[in-house]
């Protein structure tokens, strides 16, 4: 009885695919392949975000702007092929640029105070970008379309990204997650005759992550079949970036308050030493830490010295308690005295009465 309802199951299946007509019975089976094809090769590719969500209360954290030069190893994966190749390879700007393009994700407006405001007031559209910068293109019916050869792939040289560190207490870990991204483009002034930079628009890393994970991004100069996603590349903290802003109370940048090019080296130098040092301590578990007052940073003091303030406190603290504990047990007890008597047996008081 099992064998023959198991034939007439197969009979049932074999007479539907039969019964389907030749082309859709054509686009079912080429529907996986093309699913793969599209897919980027690589053991890094993502359908979603991997960075973790960032708390939305944290108990230490600081906003750090950052340059990111393109000429530099560490940040070249971002800028070469500065031309898209026939696999599929291009570099981020023209993958970012085209995301905009097609209304996927948004670019708002570079402030001359270098702050971003993700709201809906600062939006900026592709056309405004391409009239803005003279980049060629061509509409019909409300549709834009750009040749990659008409876009500034070569001019983007450097970008500025803001990035957050912050104490994840749940993890007990100091974190880097980046915020937003803004490409740079260095052009010649026309009137200096120099190469002047131009940030052309900030980008919310929290939109752009889920398409990032699928632009693919060369590994190691050493293994080019080494793949990795951009948002990999971000949240891996693998780019080398010069900081040159670090949120302040008088949203400053490190340029407005030191002179020189020198004092801006060790301004840059002191405020990664006091990263490190806070990250170190907390490799000691020592997460109490956490909880000193910034001020004594921003008074000149960097983590370790605040440490060893805290350190030397308990030791005094620590020293003064043994002092006293051993003057107890040295001094002896001493016997009250009673009243001086006179020769009586009485008391003066009773004496006097």
């Amino acid at each position: 009885m099992k064998h023959k309802l198991l034939f007439l199951i197969l009979s049932l299946c074999a007479i539907s695919m039969v019964a389907q007509p030749p082309a859709r019975r054509k686009a079912a089976e080429a529907a996986p392949a093309a699913q793969t094809q599209a897919k980027p090769a690589g053991s890094a590719y993502r359908e979603f975000p991997t960075a973790p969500a960032m708390p939305t209360e944290v108990t230490w954290s600081r906003e750090i702007f950052r340059e990111l030069d393109l000429t530099e190893d560490a940040n070249a994966v971002l800028y070469f092929p500065t031309t898209a190749t026939p696999d599929g390879r291009e570099n981020l700007f023209n993958y970012i640029f085209k995301l905009i393009l097609r209304r996927q994700i948004k670019a708002y407006k570079y402030h001359l105070d270098g702050n971003e405001r993700f709201t809906e007031d600062n939006v900026v559209t592709a056309k405004q970008l391409m009239d803005g910068y003279s980049i060629l293109y061509e509409e019909r019916d409300g549709r834009f379309r750009v040749n990659d050869a008409d876009l500034p792939n070569e001019e983007v040289k450097s970008y500025f990204i803001k990035e957050v560190v912050y104490y994840d207490r749940a993890m007990a870990q100091l974190r880097t997650r980046v915020t937003a991204i803004c490409p740079v483009l260095h052009r010649a002034d026309d009137y200096s005759g120099g190469i002047q930079k131009r940030p052309l628009f900030w980008v919310n890393y929290n939109e752009a992550a889920p398409f990032l994970g699928k632009l693919m991004l060369m590994g190691s100069n050493y293994n080019n079949a080494s793949m990795l996603s951009a948002d990999d590349y971000f949240t891996l903290s693998r780019y080398d970036g010069d900081i040159y802003k670090v949120s302040n109370l008088q949203d400053r940048l490190l340029s407005d308050y030191c002179p020189t090019d020198t004092a801006v080296k060790r301004e840059q130098e002191r405020i990664e030493k006091e990263l490190t040092d806070f990250q170190r301590v907390l490799w000691k578990g020592d997460t109490a830490l956490v909880k000193v007052d910034t001020l004594a940073v921003v008074a000149g003091d960097s983590v370790v010295a605040v440490e060893k303030k805290t350190v030397r406190r308990s030791a005094r603290r620590g020293t003064t308690d043994k002092v006293k504990k051993e003057k107890k047990k040295k001094e002896p007890k001493v016997k009250r005295q009673s009243a001086p008597t006179g020769g009586s047996g009485l008391s003066v008081r009773r004496q006097r009465r």
